[in-house]
C-alpha cells in the first residue's frame, strides 16, 4: 500500500503545491491522545470535514503521524 505522502514526497519529480486539502476520513475516538491533539491542531473536528493547510515540513509531519485517519490532496 502506498503512503499518502508518496504522491508529493519526491520534490525532484514535480513542483510542490502551495496548499494541501486534508480530509478527516476516520474518527480519532480510538486513537491515542497525541493523535487526537494533532487532528485538532490541523483544524479538523468532524469526520468528512476538510481543511486547507500550507504545504510545509511541519504540516507534512503532522499528516504523517495521523496518516491512517486522513486523506490528503494537493491543491
Amino acid at each position: 500500500m502506498a503512503s499518502p505522502l508518496s504522491s508529493w514526497a519526491n520534490k525532484e519529480d514535480k513542483e510542490m503545491a502551495d496548499t494541501l486539502k486534508i480530509t478527516l476520513v476516520k474518527s480519532p475516538i480510538g486513537a491515542i491522545p497525541k493523535q487526537k491533539r494533532t487532528v485538532e491542531a490541523l483544524g479538523l473536528h468532524k469526520v468528512g470535514q476538510s481543511v486547507e493547510q500550507k504545504n510545509n515540513d511541519a504540516t507534512k509531519g503532522q499528516i504523517q503521524k495521523i496518516r491512517h485517519l486522513v486523506k490528503v490532496e494537493e491543491i
